[in-house]
C-alpha cells in the first residue's frame, strides 16, 4: 500500500512507532502492535503499528518520527510502500555503548525495558535515554546505542525474554549500516534535530517548510507558476522560543547542506576581511546547493546603517544585501535569519527578494507548552500521576527554553535525592542505582519555584502566594474584584457570547492600611496570572523620554506574557493631575500621557488587567479615571465590626490564645482600626506574652516549656493601649465624600468643573 509520510506527535516520538489509520490497517490485515516494513525506494525501516490519530482518518497517511524517516531515507509528504513484516522475537541482542559512558553492573534489564517492542537490526543506531543526568536532559542528547549483533540475524524484536549483553567494544568501533536516522544526519554536517523535537510551533513550522522545503524539493512547481521561489525567511521573537532549533530541524529533515554564521564571528579588525568571510560562506553554500545559510543573531551584523557609528558594520550590511539580491544568481541557496530585535535590522533587508517572509515565533500558549514538556520529558522515568496538563496550565509566559530548564531542574532534583548513594570516587556508576531513579511531582514542584520566565526577568514578580483567605472581611470589595479580573479569564466564552469587553483596569482607593495591596496580590494569585508590580516612583528617570520608555516596556512585557496583572502601587505619584506644573520639567505629564495611550490606545490590551492603588484619588488625572481606562473605582473602606472580627481571625489563626480571649469583644473595642492596625494589635499582644514568658524562665528551660505559653485577655488590653487607630472620623468622612465625587464606576463620571479649572 502507498501512504504519505507525516510527522509523529511529540509524545510518541522515539519509540519506533508508525501511526496508520484504521481503514489502512484493516486493508493490510494488521493489528495493534504488528510490524510493518516502510520502503522509501532506496532504504527500508521496520516499525511497530499504532492506531492513527482521529484527524488522519481516511487520509492515507503514515506518521513516523525522524529516526524512522532517516532509516527509510524519506522526507515528510513523500510516498512510501507499506507492507506487513515477518519479524522474529530476539533471543539475544548485543549492544555497544559510547566510549564516554561508564556503567558498572548489569544494565541489560534497563536497556531491555527501554527497547521493549522495538524492531532492531545489526549495525543500527538506536537513540537511548538513561532518563537522567547531563547526557540525557534533552531529547536531542540521547545516547546513541549501536546494535552490535542479534540472534537470530536480520530484523528482530526486543521482547521481555530477550537477553541483552553489552559489548566490550565501544559503539565507535562497530560498523554502522544504512541510514540510521540521527547518525546519517550528523555525518552530513547537518544537525540531528527532527520536527518531533519542536513543540508548540505547528503553524510556524508549516510556514517555514512551505518556504524552504517546497522550492528545494519541487522547483518545477514554481517554474510552472512563472515565479521565483522565496529566497529568505526571517524568524523573530523573544529569546528561547525555538528560532535556532527550527532552522536546525529544517536543515536536518531536508538533507541540505547547512552553513551556520554566528553574527560576531565574521567581524574582523582588518579592512575588507569581514565582507570576504561573508562571501566565502555564500560561495561554499552555492557549491553545495541545495543549501541553507543560517545567520543567528542577524541584528549584530546587519543593524540600521543610519544608526550605527562603525564603518565596518555599514560595509557588512551592504555586502549582505548584494549577496542576497545582487547581480549574480544565488542558485538554490536559502537564507534563514534569526533575531529577537527585529526592529534593529536594516530596513533594506526586510523587503521581498531578500527576506520574503517574516515569521514571528511567539511565546507558546497552553497547548504549545504541553507539547514542549512532552518533548523534554520523553526520555525521563516519570512516576505515575504526573499531569503535564497541570504544569502547562501554570507556566504562563514560559518559552521553550524555560520549559527545558524546568524539566532539567526536575531531573537534577531527582539526581540530588540519590546522590548520597553514589560513590563519586569510582569511575563507573552502579546499574541498579540508574534503574531506581525516577522523577516525582515534588521534583517538578521544587523546580517550578526556582525558574522565572525569561521573557519577564527584568520586571517579574512571581505569582504571589496570598489567597483570599489571607484577606479578612471586605466581602463586597472582593466580589467586585472577582467580577472584574477573575471572571474574564475564567469564563471567556461567556463574555464573548454576551459581546462584552472585560474591564481594562481597577482603581482601589481608601485610607492607608485597609488592605489594598494585599487584595491586588490575592486577586493575581486566584486568577492564576503573572504579576508585574510597579512602584510608581521607580519609573521616573532624569533623562528625557526614559520614564515613558519604562511605561512602554512594562506594557510590552505584560502583552507578551498574558494573562498578566499589572499592579501600580501609589499611582498618584506618577499620574498626578496634568497642568499643575510641579517643577518636574513636565516628566509627570508625559508619563500620564504614555499611560493613557497604553491603556486605551490603538494596540489592544488582551488579557492584561491594570490594578492601581492610591490613598489620594483626588490627585489622579481625571482622564485616567474614565471608563475604558481605570473603569472600576473600588473604595476599600475602614472595616466595620464584622470585618474587624474576620481580620482578627486571619491574624490569630495560628496563635495560642487563652480561653479568656473574646475576639468579638476585641473587634468591638477597635472602632476606627484598619487592617494594618489590627495586625499590629495581634503582633503586640503576642510580643507581650513572649516578653512575659522569656523574663520568667531560664534560657535552658525555654524550649521545653514554650508549649504552655498562652496569649491572654490582658495581653490584648495592653496591646490596645499601645496601638491606636490610624483613621479618625474626619479622614473617614473625606473618603466617603470622595466616593460620592468619583461616583459609581460603572457610569461615566460627571466632570468636576471646580477641579478641572483650578
Amino acid at each position: 500500500m502507498r501512504l504519505t509520510v507525516k510527522p509523529l506527535k511529540q509524545k510518541d516520538a522515539g519509540r519506533g512507532l508508525a501511526a496508520i489509520d484504521r481503514a489502512a490497517m484493516d486493508e493490510l490485515d494488521l493489528e495493534n502492535g504488528d510490524y510493518i516494513v516502510i520502503d522509501g525506494g532506496e532504504s527500508r525501516a521496520v516499525a511497530r503499528v499504532w492506531p492513527g490519530y482521529p484527524e488522519d482518518q481516511g487520509r492515507g497517511v503514515v506518521r513516523i518520527d525522524g529516526r524512522l524517516r532517516g532509516e527509510a531515507d524519506v522526507g515528510i509528504d513523500d510516498k512510501v510502500s507499506v507492507e506487513p513484516a515477518e519479524v522474529n522475537p530476539a533471543e539475544e541482542v548485543t549492544v555497544a555503548l559510547p566510549q564516554n559512558l561508564r556503567i558498572r553492573g548489569n544494565i541489560g534489564p534497563h536497556i531491555r525495558d527501554k527497547l521493549s517492542g522495538q524492531a532492531v537490526t545489526t549495525g543500527q543506531n538506536v537513540p537511548f535515554s538513561l532518563g537522567l543526568g547531563p547526557l540525557s536532559t534533552q531529547s536531542g542528547q540521547r545516547i546513541p546505542l549501536r546494535i552490535a549483533d542479534t540472534d537470530p540475524s536480520g530484523t528482530v524484536v526486543v521482547t521481555d525474554s530477550t537477553e541483552i549483553t553489552v559489548s566490550e567494544k565501544p559503539a565507535e568501533q562497530i560498523a554502522q549500516t544504512g541510514n540510521s536516522g540521527a547518525g546519517a544526519a550528523v555525518s552530513d554536517g547537518a544537525p540531528s534535530v527532527t520536527y518531533e523535537d519542536i513543540g508548540g510551533l505547528v503553524q510556524e513550522l508549516e510556514q517555514v517548510r512551505e518556504m524552504i522545503e517546497l522550492p528545494m524539493r519541487h522547483p518545477e512547481l514554481f517554474q510552472q507558476l512563472g515565479i521565483e521561489p522565496p529566497k529568505g525567511v526571517l524568524l523573530h521573537g523573544p529569546p528561547g522560543t525555538g528560532k535556532t532549533l527550527m532552522a536546525k530541524a529544517v536543515a536536518s529533515e531536508i538533507d541540505a547542506h547547512f552553513s551556520n554564521i554566528s553574527g560576531p564571528e565574521i567581524m574582523s579588525k582588518y579592512y575588507g576581511e569581514s565582507e570576504e568571510q561573508l562571501r566565502e560562506v555564500f560561495e561554499e553554500a552555492e557549491e553545495n546547493a541545495p543549501a541553507i545559510v543560517f545567520i543567528d543573531e542577524i541584528d549584530s551584523i546587519a543593524p540600521k546603517r543610519g544608526e550605527t557609528s562603525g564603518d565596518v558594520e555599514r560595509r557588512v550590511v551592504a555586502q549582505l544585501l548584494s549577496l542576497m539580491d545582487g547581480l549574480d544568481d544565488r542558485g538554490d541557496v536559502i537564507v534563514i535569519g534569526a533575531t529577537n530585535r527585529v526592529d534593529a535590522l536594516d530596513p533594506a533587508l526586510r523587503r521581498g527578494g531578500r527576506f520574503d517572509r517574516e515569521i514571528e515565533i511567539g511565546v507558546p500558549d497552553k497547548e504549545g507548552r504541553k507539547e514542549i514538556l512532552q518533548v523534554h520529558t520523553r526520555g525521563m522515568p516519570l512516576v505515575d500521576g504526573i499531569d503535564l496538563d497541570q504544569y502547562a496550565e501554570n507556566t504562563h509566559g514560559f518559552v521553550g527554553a524555560d520549559l527545558a530548564s524546568l524539566a532539567k531542574e526536575a531531573a537534577m532534583n531527582a539526581l540530588r535525592r540519590i546522590r548520597p548513594e553514589l560513590d563519586l570516587e569510582q569511575d563507573e556508576i552502579d546499574a541498579e542505582i540508574l534503574e531506581s531513579m525516577s522523577v516525582t511531582r515534588g521534583d517538578f514542584k521544587d523546580a517550578l519555584k526556582g525558574i522565572t520566565p525569561s521573557a519577564m526577568r527584568e520586571v517579574f514578580v512571581e505569582v504571589p502566594d496570598t489567597t483570599w483567605n489571607s484577606v479578612g472581611g471586605l466581602e463586597d470589595t472582593k466580589e467586585r474584584l472577582r467580577e472584574t479580573i477573575q471572571w474574564p479569564l475564567d469564563y471567556p466564552e461567556v463574555f464573548e457570547t454576551m459581546d462584552m469587553e472585560a474591564a481594562k483596569g481597577v482603581l482601589l482607593y481608601g485610607p492607608p492600611g485597609t488592605g489594598k495591596t494585599l487584595m491586588a496580590k490575592a486577586v493575581a494569585n486566584e486568577a492564576n496570572s503573572n504579576f508585574i508590580s510597579i512602584k510608581g516612583p521607580e519609573l521616573l528617570n532624569k533623562y528625557v523620554g526614559e520614564s515613558e520608555k519604562g511605561v512602554r516596556e512594562v506594557f510590552e512585557k505584560a502583552r507578551s506574557n498574558a494573562p498578566t496583572v499589572v499592579f501600580f502601587d501609589e499611582i498618584d505619584s506618577i499620574a498626578g493631575e496634568r497642568g499643575r506644573g510641579m517643577g518636574d520639567s513636565g516628566v509627570g505629564e508625559r508619563v500620564v500621557s504614555q499611560l493613557l495611550t497604553e491603556l486605551d490606545g490603538l494596540e489592544e490590551l488582551e488579557d492584561v488587567v491594570v490594578i492601581a492603588t492610591t490613598n489620594r484619588p483626588d490627585l489622579i488625572d481625571s482622564a485616567l479615571l474614565r471608563p475604558g481606562r481605570l473603569d472600576r473605582h473600588v473604595h476599600v473602606p475602614v472595616p466595620d465590626e464584622a470585618a474587624r472580627r474576620a481580620i482578627l481571625d486571619v491574624h490569630t489563626r495560628d496563635k495560642p490564645l487563652a480561653d479568656d480571649v473574646d475576639l468579638d469583644e476585641v473587634a468591638s473595642d477597635t472602632d476606627g482600626y484598619v487592617g494594618a492596625d489590627i495586625e499590629a494589635v495581634a503582633r503586640e499582644a503576642s510580643m507581650a506574652a513572649t516578653r512575659e514568658f522569656i523574663n520568667s524562665v531560664d534560657p535552658e528551660e525555654a524550649a521545653q516549656s514554650v508549649g504552655n505559653v498562652r496569649i491572654t485577655r490582658e495581653h490584648f488590653e495592653a496591646a490596645l493601649e499601645e496601638v491606636g487607630p490610624s483613621v479618625d472620623d474626619d479622614t473617614r468622612k473625606r473618603y466617603e465624600e470622595l466616593e460620592d465625587e468619583l461616583g459609581p464606576s460603572d457610569e461615566p463620571n460627571e466632570p468636576d468643573v471646580s477641579r478641572t479649572f483650578q
